[in-house]
């Protein structure tokens, strides 16, 4: 048992009988703030501006969630679904992650704080679950995929050490992110 913020969780690998939980998750989150991204000759740009109203993201229930059918126990796997669970024996978060041999990527393929349990450092504790799986694999660095319109999470994945490293404009064409930008961040694994 792990205490965060002063409230006990456990943090274990996802198990089967999680998935339901898992995939109920609310990953809902509000902003006041979105990062406008302009795409210059040479590059890109991001520049953080306020909205008003705030903006609420709720993600469509068809959207997957990486993998989070909690089977990935195997000793050779290589992806892994972490999980944070309350006191009340709740799911208060989850990280699914899956590791690339062959250039040696972690990729963080979804992360989720119920909203309840926000702020708490849940996320953080969860990424370092990543970060060790990372290290188990040999990973050179983790990567990630986030909505420009999640300034929350943008700010939370710099202060735990990732970097913006790319842009793809055109990945939501098409669905109900239309419009939205995803930026790519990454970090070096420690």
């Amino acid at each position: 048992m792990t205490t965060v913020d002063e409230t006990a969780y456990v943090f274990r690998a996802a198990q089967p009988e999680d998935a339901e939980a898992i995939e109920a998750l609310d990953g809902s989150f509000t902003t006041s703030t979105v990062f406008r991204v302009a795409v210059v000759d040479d590059g890109f740009a991001f520049r953080e501006i306020p909205v008003d109203p705030p903006l609420t993201k709720v993600f469509p229930e068809d959207e997957p969630h990486g993998d989070d059918d909690g089977d990935d126990d195997s000793e050779d796997s290589d992806s892994r679904t972490f999980v944070a669970v309350g006191a009340d024996g709740g799911l208060a978060g989850f990280a699914a992650v899956s590791h690339s041999p062959w250039n040696r990527r972690l990729t963080i393929e979804d992360i989720e704080v119920a909203p309840d349990h926000r702020g708490r450092g849940i996320g953080r504790a969860l990424m370092g679950h990543a970060v060790e799986f990372a290290r188990e694999r040999g990973a050179g660095h983790i990567w990630l995929e986030v909505t420009n319109v999640n300034a929350p999470a943008i700010h939370a994945y710099r202060r735990m050490g990732f970097a913006f490293c790319g842009l793809d404009t055109a990945l939501y064409h098409g669905t109900e992110s239309e419009g939205e930008q995803a930026i790519y961040m990454s970090m070096p694994c420690p």
